[in-house]
């Protein structure tokens, strides 16, 4: 993408003393032609870039105007390096691999010790995650609706969107886009999303509202749920909901209370506790699990084992 050459001509513009067209040519693997085209739309911009020709000439910001390299830190180049690397675990292609190779072939001296943060937004799913993130990727940038089977706790269904942002939140992968069935904006969930492909181009004038990423905004307090868990699961609540969500009783017993934001999340939670917890509050809780585990119970109790 254009943008992204110009950032990185500036970051080189910044590092080296001077530089050539053929030479940036090379390293991002485009046309003379274009490079110039780029050095004049940065000109442009108000960076004070001067090309000399002939022998010892080439490319360079001007004495006197060139910003202090201590803009950026070797600590910063470090940030910008993981957080490269964090979405290459995640990319189907090697671009972004070969945007560190770049960024570090002109900043060799910047950059010092060995890298000290590792980031795979990968999850368990990489395998199928990397191609839907390519596609969707694609269709943002060249404006293509795409059109997928989703799977909810509602039922499953046929979608069609104007994909606008892919968005990492809550451990998981998210498209954001307009919901052409549903005529308003919608997050959906990569691994629910099945059979994506790109349907028709859109114009792209729509106004988009940045998404509200807030858990208030997108899982709303329903009620409030008050159990008490044996002391052996304290890690789990430390990880889960932090140390300010329980108190120790006499017993040594967790009391927890915390906001939940709906029914089936939290029963699935309780459940995955086994026999680790009481809930205590609410009552309409209290009943739905007792349903559930007697009839897990009777279904034991009942079907024979199959043989095998």
């Amino acid at each position: 993408m254009k943008i992204d050459r110009l950032i990185g001509i500036l970051s080189v513009l910044l590092q080296e003393e001077k530089t050539t067209a053929p030479e940036l040519a090379e390293r991002f693997e485009v046309s003379r032609r274009t490079i110039n085209r780029d050095i004049e739309d940065l000109c442009m911009a108000g960076i004070p870039i001067e090309t000399t020709q002939g022998t010892g000439g080439g490319i360079r910001i001007m004495d006197g105007y060139r910003m202090d390299r201590t803009i950026l830190t070797s600590k910063d180049m470090q940030m910008i390096l993981a957080g490269l690397r964090s979405l290459d675990s995640v990319s189907g292609s090697s671009y972004y691999g070969q945007l560190m190779e770049k960024i570090q072939a002109g900043s060799s001296e910047f950059i010092s010790g060995r890298d000290s943060i590792l980031i795979d937004l990968s999850s368990w799913y990489r395998e199928t995650l990397a191609p839907k993130i390519e596609t969707i990727q694609d269709a943002i940038g060249f404006k293509k609706t795409i059109r997928f089977k989703y799977f909810s706790p509602g039922g499953d269904t046929e979608r069609e969107i104007e994909p606008y942002y892919l968005i990492f939140k809550w451990t998981s992968w998210y498209v954001y886009g307009y919901c052409l069935l549903r005529k308003d904006f919608r997050m959906f969930k990569l691994n629910r999303m099945d059979g994506i492909t790109h349907v028709a181009s859109f114009l792209g004038d729509r106004e988009v509202p940045m998404p509200d990423l807030s858990n208030k905004k997108v899982f709303p307090a329903k009620g409030r749920v008050k159990a008490l868990f044996d002391p052996s699961m304290k890690w789990q609540l430390v990880e889960e909901y932090g140390t300010g969500s329980f108190t120790e009783i006499e017993d040594g017993s967790l009391l927890f209370e915390h906001e939940y934001a709906d029914d089936e999340g939290l029963l699935a939670w309780m459940l995955s506790c086994r026999d680790k917890v009481t809930v205590l509050e609410p009552e309409q809780i209290r009943e739905k699990l007792f349903k559930i585990t007697s009839e897990i119970a009777k279904r034991y109790e009942e079907e024979p084992l199959c043989e095998a």
